[in-house]
């Protein structure tokens, strides 16, 4: 997304700077490879807040002030120099934002790639919530006049919309391991796309929106048409992580995203999952 944003600056002309962290010893707010970009007004993207930041945002506009600066490079203990309780070092290169600074800028891969089924309040109130996460969104809805006309162009890359008419068929189209979320307007069309799902098999997370009772009614069906039920055990339904309480679409989309990060974090996750067997 940062990456994205750079590039909008550099096409507008917009003079900037990029503030990486190169090094870090002991406790530090951010990881190495963190990036920050710093204009005349605005600031994108943090390197841990603080006095830290405030400090590189200083520094990287005092350069910005002098046409021709070139990139340095600049050490902070955190608690003696800077007096937070990190504690740690932190070494920080300020560089012009320029066509070598951009090439050289590392593509990030998606934390995790999503099919969501489903337009209405809590689909809507989810994509505003992945906008601001590092993940592929594919969003599907066999209604266009569904879809809110104000995705960002900045985010328009990675949540692509799309209305077709055969929309369980696209689950076919997911790469492996994807994530899906299903939260459609009609539960017979849930149905459909929850069966295409659980017959494919390798899905990193599933999720059904609905209650306990919209759960066990699909479980006998599915079961009736042959699904498994091992495969249904890994069916999220209903879904967010638990003890959230309301029921506005803002607050489950927070949840869910809560839960997508789980599935899919890299700190003692399962190794991806095979289809798992099917009866019938």
């Amino acid at each position: 997304m940062l990456r994205e944003l750079a590039r909008t600056w550099l096409d507008r002309g917009q003079a900037a700077a990029v503030v990486s962290v190169e090094h870090t010893q002991g406790s530090a707010p951010r990881e190495a490879g963190t990036r920050m970009l710093v204009n005349a007004c605005e600031v994108a993207g943090t390197i841990g807040g603080g006095h830290l930041e405030f400090e590189a945002i200083r520094l990287a506009r005092e350069a910005l002030a002098h046409p021709g600066w070139t990139a340095f490079t600049q050490r902070f203990p955190l608690g003696p120099r800077l007096g937070q309780c990190c504690g740690g070092v932190v070494e920080l290169r300020i560089a012009p934002l320029d066509e070598a600074a951009w090439r050289q800028w590392p593509e990030t891969p998606p934390r995790f790639v999503l099919q969501l089924y489903g337009a209405g309040h809590v689909g809507r109130a989810l994509v505003r919530v992945l906008e601001t996460l590092p993940c592929q969104v594919q969003w599907i809805d066999e209604r266009e006049d569904a879809f809110p006309p104000d995705i960002p162009l900045s985010t328009a890359a990675r949540i692509e919309r799309l209305c077709v008419d055969s929309v369980e068929a696209e689950v076919a189209r997911a790469p492996a391991n994807a994530c899906f979320l299903v939260m459609t307007h009609q539960h017979d069309l849930d149905l459909r796309i929850t069966e295409a799902i659980l017959r494919r098999g390798d899905f990193r997370y599933f999720g059904l929106i609905g209650s306990k009772t919209k759960r066990s009614r699909f479980e006998h069906r599915l079961i009736q048409r042959g699904i498994a039920p091992q495969a249904l055990a890994r069916m999220r339904c209903p879904i967010g992580v638990p003890g959230i309480e309301g029921k506005s679409p803002e607050v489950i989309a927070v949840a869910v995203a809560a839960e997508l990060l789980q599935a899919t974090s890299t700190v003692g996750a399962p190794p991806p999952c095979s289809p798992p067997p099917f009866a019938g």
